[in-house]
């Protein structure tokens, strides 16, 4: 059974930075797709960072250059550095996997995963 459990998110200030991470249960990174989304009240679920086994990462436009993604095999630990936060990056950030099939790139796609964290909030203010 896979388990995602992120840590608590915060509140920051516009220019500030801020890191998640997210412990994972149940998987095997080098079968996985691992990403981070993120929900803004009022609006859609999007894709802002995805990694797969062999380190390769997409980003949201939103986010280059701001955002990275990383993970630890050994400690099954996805994490998600937000530099220069913007009042736009509030929103409830959630971390995902889903197992992969094939060396395609790992989608910012949130209907193609499967297996959901339970959120955390980031506030941004400006």
């Amino acid at each position: 059974q896979v388990q995602l459990m992120e840590s608590a998110g915060g509140s920051v200030q516009a220019g500030g930075s801020l890191g998640l991470s997210c412990k994972a249960s149940g998987i095997t990174y080098s079968n996985y797709c691992m990403g981070w989304f993120r929900q803004a009240p009022g609006k859609e679920r999007e894709g802002v960072a995805t990694i797969d086994a062999g380190g390769n990462r997409e980003y949201a436009d939103s986010v280059k250059g701001r955002f990275t993604i990383s993970q630890d095999n050994a400690s099954n630990t996805l994490y998600l550095q937000m530099n220069s936060l913007e009042a736009e990056d509030t929103a409830m950030y959630y971390c995902a996997a889903r197992r992969r099939f094939t060396t395609a790139s790992c989608l910012l796609l949130p209907s193609a995963y499967n297996n959901w964290g339970q959120g955390t909030q980031v506030t941004v203010s400006s």
